[in-house]
This record gives C-alpha cells, sequence and structure tokens, in this order.
C-alpha cells in the first residue's frame, strides 16, 4: 500500500510531535541523537515527502528544538547584516543593503519567548515584564536588542545586528568602491603616525567595520586597550592587547561599569593606543582627556549625519558631562581629535567614505578642513576625491620620517 499525501506543514507538524515523544523517552539527547531521532522519524512517516522537503523538515525541526527556530537559516546567510522580528509574524532582514520582508514567522507566541528566553539565559541575563528591554552579544559577537510588552506594543522586538565572518580588508574597500586608493593610502600613513582619528557615520554605516580596518596599521609593537558596550573590534596582529567591556548593573541596580569607568581604568594600564568602540554618552569627556594625554592614535566611532554634526555632537556630549564654558570645549575637542572620517550609504544602499577633513581650531571655532570628499558628479558614477587642501597639523608625520 503507497504512503499517503499530506501537506508539508501538517506532516513537520505529526513528525515533531513524534520526535518529541521520542526525546520524552530518552535520558540524554545530544545533539548527533537529536538527528539520529529525526532521521528515523522521517524513514518511519506514513506519508510520502520528496526528498527536497525532508532535508528542509529535518532542518526545521531541528532548528526548533536546538537552535533559534526559523532565526537560524537568517543566522546561517552571509549576506543578511540585520534581522529585525516585530511579533511573531512580522520577520524583517537587511540584506545586501535592501531591507525587505523575510517571509518567515513563529509558529506560536510561546515559540518566539522561549526562543527570547534561550538568547538571554546563555548569558546570564534576566528580561521579563518587570525588565523588559535587554541587550546580550551571541557567541559569533552578533548584537541583539530585546524589547517585551507592554513596552513593545505589537508584541516582543528582536534586533540582531549580525557580526560578519569575513574580516574585511582595506584592499576590499576599494575594490568595492567604498574609498579611493589615495585615501586608503593617507589613513594608513595617519594611523602610523598616531594621529587621533574619529569616525561617524549613520546606523549600519559600516563605522565598527572600518575601525577594524585601520586597527590592522598599528604597529605590532604597541600595547592597545580597547573600550566597548559590547565587544565586536577583532584586531588582528597585535599580541599586547587588552579588550574590555562594560558591564550593566544587576536587578538590585548595582555593579554597573560604564565607559567612563573604563576609559579612566585604561589610562593605569600603560596604553600606547586606546580604542573605544563607540562614544555616545558621558564618557566623551573621558575619551577627549585620554587623546589629549599623550595617547596619540587613539581611534573611536560615534553616531552623526555629517562630520560637522559629529563635532556639534561631541560638544554636547562634553557639555552634558562637565559644565565647561564652550570655548574649553572646543579646544579640547579640537586637541583631541586630529582626523574625523565620515560614512555613510547612498541612495543604492551602498556604503562609502564620504569625507575625510582634518580638525582645527581657529577664532573660537571647530574648523574642519576637508582633505578628501565624495563627488557626486564623478565621470565613473561618483568617488572619493582629493581636494586642494593641504593638511595644516604635519608634526607627527614629520616625527614618524613622512614626507
Amino acid at each position: 500500500m503507497g504512503k499517503q499525501n499530506v501537506s508539508c506543514s501538517e506532516a513537520k507538524e505529526k513528525i515533531k510531535e513524534q520526535v518529541m515523544l521520542s526525546i520524552d523517552m530518552t535520558a540524554e539527547c545530544d545533539d548527533a541523537l537529536l538527528e539520529e531521532i529525526i532521521d528515523s522519524a522521517l524513514a518511519d512517516c506514513a506519508w510520502y515527502i520528496p526528498y527536497r522537503d525532508k532535508v528542509r523538515i529535518k532542518k526545521e525541526i531541528y532548528n526548533s528544538l536546538r537552535r533559534f527556530d526559523v532565526l537560524s537559516e537568517l543566522l546561517e546567510d552571509d549576506d543578511i547584516t540585520d534581522i529585525m522580528v516585530n511579533g511573531t509574524s512580522d520577520i524583517y532582514i537587511d540584506k545586501n543593503g535592501i531591507m525587505q520582508a523575510s517571509g518567515l514567522r513563529f509558529d506560536t507566541p510561546e515559540k518566539l519567548e522561549n526562543i527570547i528566553q534561550h538568547i538571554v539565559a546563555g548569558h546570564n541575563r534576566v528580561v521579563n515584564e518587570t525588565n523588559p528591554i535587554v541587550d546580550v552579544r551571541m557567541e559569533d559577537g552578533s548584537r541583539v536588542n530585546i524589547v517585551l510588552p507592554p513596552v513593545a506594543i505589537n508584541g516582543p522586538a528582536i534586533t540582531i545586528r549580525k557580526f560578519p565572518k569575513l574580516d574585511f580588508t582595506m584592499d576590499r574597500y576599494i575594490e568595492m568602491g567604498t574609498i579611493s586608493h589615495e585615501a586608503a593610502k593617507f589613513l594608513k600613513t595617519a594611523v602610523i603616525a598616531g594621529y587621533n582619528i574619529f569616525i561617524s557615520g549613520g546606523t549600519g554605516s559600516g563605522k565598527t567595520t572600518l575601525l577594524n580596518v585601520l586597527s590592522g596599521y598599528i604597529p605590532r609593537t604597541e600595547r592597545i586597550i580597547t573600550i566597548e558596550d559590547s565587544a565586536e573590534l577583532r584586531i588582528q596582529g597585535i599580541d599586547n592587547i587588552v579588550r574590555l567591556e562594560t558591564r550593566n548593573a544587576n536587578l538590585e541596580g548595582k555593579n554597573e561599569i560604564t565607559m567612563s569607568d573604563l576609559i579612566k581604568s585604561s589610562l593605569r594600564m600603560v596604553p600606547s593606543r586606546i580604542i573605544v568602540g563607540e562614544v555616545r554618552g558621558v564618557e566623551a569627556l573621558d575619551m577627549m582627556q585620554a587623546m589629549n594625554t599623550g595617547h596619540d592614535g587613539s581611534l573611536s566611532t560615534g553616531h552623526a549625519n555629517s562630520a560637522k554634526d559629529m563635532i556639534s555632537r561631541l560638544e554636547t556630549l562634553v557639555l552634558t558631562a562637565r559644565d565647561f564654558p564652550m570655548e574649553a570645549i572646543r579646544r579640547q575637542i579640537a586637541s583631541a581629535l586630529d582626523i574625523i572620517v565620515h560614512l555613510g550609504r547612498l541612495r543604492d544602499r551602498a556604503r562609502r567614505v564620504l569625507e575625510i577633513s582634518e580638525v582645527l581650531y581657529s577664532d573660537r571655532e571647530i574648523v574642519l578642513n576637508p582633505l578628501f570628499q565624495y563627488d557626486d558628479g564623478a565621470e565613473n558614477g561618483g568617488c572619493l576625491v582629493k581636494t586642494a587642501n593641504h593638511m595644516h597639523n604635519t608634526d607627527k608625520l614629520v616625527r614618524k620620517g613622512f614626507e
């Protein structure tokens, strides 16, 4: 008697029920045994299932029991940079720079809740109605933000910024058109010479990736301290490195370790350079002071719509930390920062370096001296071009033997 025909979704649910029964009768079930149980259930089922569908059903059942259910295949896709879960039904992705619906959904609200608890449990964190917002880092370095009801009105929201598996290089950036060869050479020279460089840009513009690339030019003989909210930097080729990460307060609201705490501590760790993953609060003042106390070649990033906006935002952040006169704040920033690199996305969502400017101080104002700017009207459709401006502060170049 031939096997019956049923829909794949119906077959999947029935096979999953059989797998669950087999697991319940097993004292211990590791990953290998689970795969064997799923294979056995598929082989013994009373329905005809094409081989391709069997492979998919096995993967989906395994993911639902051991991993992140429907999110697993999205996490495995290297072309996807962001995953956005808006409740059980709406899962969106950013793939190759294009925001789109994934077509996937969780079967039940309970399944989504289980995945959320699975994510946070591995990091000794708690998320519930009392504490509805949490940030964690997955094993591969991907950042996860979770917001639960009642804060999230339409159901639990999960946002995953995936950690790239492949390390970008400056050659790859040049090949992609993100930066010109001449500008890349200039930044390499600036890093080696010890200029303090600040990278600005919007969300998803590639700030951390460029920071990783530039850190590759730091001489191997130097001692590096990295400071981050969530550890994302992958600095290679440096043996003498200390990686620091902030810690959130516990349930009693105690034992928090902030970016400012780590920056202050790093100054006592004999650093050659300090790299701050992202400045977004009062730690901006500590970062400026660190750059002004002999730690040349330090690197950091921040959110802004332009290099000029980044300067204004830094002024505000420093003013929030300490009630200094604005002239003193501007002098502090101009003395600390040498170069600002601004990244952005074009209309086609391609990431580009849009500006590289020298930071100067004149007539009680911070002045940007553009050295490279993105030209939309270039013959090849747009590129980063060198301006006619010359660099003013060349002392560090001279000390390192550069022309």
